[in-house]
């Protein structure tokens, strides 16, 4: 099995806890984010747990959950501090290692 950083499964064991909490507040049971989701309720089971899912899967649970946008927005590289000065300098076509 891949090894997978602590930091990484802290930060799937919050996020799947967020999701849980947005699933129950919606009123929403698993079977029924799994059946809007087109995935098994294990997956979706699996993603509240902190465990490894896929990238769709995960964006689809999140759409469904109303979170996606929210999502989306965080990983905008302009809507942080380091991006927003970079902002002014003309991005590379490529990084170089």
């Amino acid at each position: 099995m891949k090894y997978t950083p602590t930091t990484t499964k802290r930060d799937l064991r919050i996020i799947g806890e967020y999701f849980a909490t947005q699933r129950k507040l919606l009123g929403l049971r698993v079977s029924d984010v799994a059946k809007r989701a087109g995935i098994s309720e294990t997956t979706v089971t699996n993603l509240e747990h902190g465990r490894p899912v896929r990238s769709d899967a995960l964006i689809t649970v999140a759409r469904i959950l109303q979170l996606a946008d929210y999502m989306v927005k965080a990983a905008d590289p302009y809507s942080h501090d380091l991006g927003m000065v970079r902002a002014a300098q003309i991005l590379p076509k490529r990084v170089r290692q």
